[in-house]
């Protein structure tokens, strides 16, 4: 039978039989744009005409259901952005920018002005939430067709990359923090994968050439966009970027590029070994997370975390950047340190040159942390039961916002939080306790997040795993306290070395994704001014698994 005369028994076939043979054959390849569907739409008009994705727009619905995540998108975005016209438009939009990563359009400086692009912002924010979006689908596409390592080693490490971090480097200036970079550098991170690293000297000066002084120049790279002493802001300092997403119009404020630079520096660096056994592998890459048909869950904070950056006012209350019992449990990582003259210098105006050949010594640290949450209980309306909760006040930023002379006395599931010049103590409750209480006519409110912990000594764990008691890390035995920044979940913990004269030190940083990701920041000393530079290392903690 020749080819017309198949169209021709195929344009007597019912609407729907049709359009299952054009999703089964647009759908023959899990990745890449629906190609194959091209000689069914040319076999003749008629089969144009039904079937076309410009006309069918239910069938393209099928076609970007099949190919990317949505699950995540309707859980944020709602259901109005999962109809067929929508999602139509966004099924041409996403394959029009794959194209272009897949051609490396825009990896390498070609016009002075290539940084300040559209283009490549649109690009950069589509591969972004995609990643925040993605429970597998999305990253197949991103990885296998659109080639989004290579387009990232080019950008970042090539001498003529878009990111100009190795121009502006060979001329011994920092690598420019802007949105561009900041979207670029955490999409690096998202997509490492330390296992495949070979880890020559020379891949070594590669990746570090760049990811160093970024990660620990702490005067030149900023944690956040909030002031980080401050524990209830009222604006962000960066304003919003404007994006097109679903069809739709969303105010976000992109990410600092210093979280995922020191997480992706401390990755690649290699493994902590000790005398007997590897004391810390790294942090946990996102592609090592377990495969799940939920993956996306682990980005709902950070998703919301850029959404409530560009409110104005920012929101004094807990709305989604922190997932509330996220720190609950125990943790190993790493905290480095440059010497102290080399920082010194850095503080005082040397260029990026200065961090090149410096060693940046590791050391190991085990927490556990126990999260507990003050509430207020709310019913279906949406009104406090009883008279307004006291809040505890917020404290001096070096101390991790506790207000000076406060008494924490631990219980069972739960603390109590003496503070000076208040008749009754506060009771915080952890994360099981305050779930057990609400019904279902009323919801439990948080109003405030403490964190409380310890060392744990690694000698009794590897002897008996049950047993959990104070020892000493590689500088010795502290406790930890912190608090969460509403607005951000901005962490800050203050470490207290018990013995000795080794003092106070402030960790600040985020915790980026959820259960199976990784606290990461930086630490500083508590006798600078807090307006002031201090002196500050980097430092990781991912969950013991």
């Amino acid at each position: 039978m020749s080819t017309q005369a198949q169209a021709v028994a195929l344009d007597w076939l019912p609407q729907e039989v049709m359009e299952n043979i054009a999703f089964f054959a647009a759908t023959t390849t899990d990745v890449g744009p629906p190609s194959d569907l091209l000689p069914l739409l040319l076999s003749c008009r008629s089969i144009h005409r039904a079937l076309s994705l410009d006309t069918n727009l239910h069938l393209c619905a099928r076609i970007f259901e099949y190919k990317f995540d949505l699950n995540a998108a309707v859980r944020r975005l709602g259901l109005q952005i999962a109809t067929p016209d929508v999602l139509s438009k966004e099924l041409r939009k996403r394959f029009v920018y794959l194209k272009r990563i897949r051609a490396r359009t825009d990896t390498q400086i070609c016009t002075p002005d290539t940084s300040n692009s559209p283009m490549i912002s649109e690009l950069l924010w589509l591969a972004y939430l995609m990643m925040l979006e993605n429970d597998g689908k999305n990253v197949k596409q991103l990885r296998e067709y659109a080639g989004m390592e290579q387009w990232l080693m080019e950008y970042w490490f090539d001498d003529e990359g878009a990111s100009l971090a190795s121009k502006t480097l060979s001329e011994d200036e920092w690598p420019l923090d802007n949105e561009h970079n900041s979207l670029a550098m955490w999409l690096f991170w998202l997509f490492l994968r330390p296992d495949r690293f070979q880890r020559t000297e020379r891949n070594y000066r590669t990746f570090t050439t760049v990811l160093k002084p970024t990660a620990l120049a702490a005067n030149k790279y900023n944690l956040c966009h909030i002031p980080w002493e401050v524990f209830v802001p009222r604006s962000c300092l960066l304003g919003p970027t404007c994006i097109n997403h679903y069809s739709n119009s969303y105010k976000l404020t992109p990410p600092t590029m210093a979280i995922p630079a020191i997480l992706s520096y401390l990755s690649l660096v290699g493994p902590l070994v000790g005398p007997t056994r590897v004391v810390y592998k790294g942090p946990h890459a996102p592609n090592s997370f377990p495969s799940s048909l939920n993956q996306s869950l682990e980005w709902d904070a950070d998703w919301q975390r850029c959404m409530n950056l560009a409110e104005n006012p920012l929101s004094s209350q807990f709305s989604g950047a922190y997932k509330v019992g996220s720190l609950q449990g125990v943790w190993e990582g790493v905290f480095t340190y440059t010497e102290f003259t080399t920082y010194a210098a850095l503080l005082s105006g040397r260029s990026p040159s200065i961090l090149h050949n410096c060693m940046v010594p590791q050391h190991p640290q085990t927490w556990k942390l126990r999260e507990y949450h003050l509430t207020v209980s709310r019913g279906v309306d949406g009104i406090a039961d009883g008279a307004k909760s006291p809040l505890l006040s917020s404290g001096h930023p070096l101390k991790a916002f506790f207000p000076a002379g406060i008494r924490i006395h631990e219980h069972a599931g739960s603390v109590e939080v003496h503070e000076p010049g208040k008749m009754a103590p506060l009771s915080y409750r952890q994360p099981s306790a305050c779930g057990a209480e609400a019904d279902d006519f009323k919801c439990l409110e948080i109003q405030d997040i403490i964190v409380v912990g310890e060392v744990i000594n690694d000698l009794l764990i590897m002897n008996c795993f049950d047993l959990f008691a104070q020892g000493h890390s590689a500088w010795g035995q502290f406790n930890v306290i912190g608090r969460v920044r509403p607005c951000d979940g901005f962490v800050s913990l203050l470490k207290e070395y018990v013995e000795g004269d080794r003092g106070q030190w402030l960790y600040r940083g985020y915790l980026v994704g959820s259960i199976n990701g990784s606290l990461s920041g930086r630490w500083r000393d508590t006798l600078s001014h807090p307006d002031a530079n201090g002196y500050e290392g980097c430092f990781v903690m991912s969950r013991r698994r």
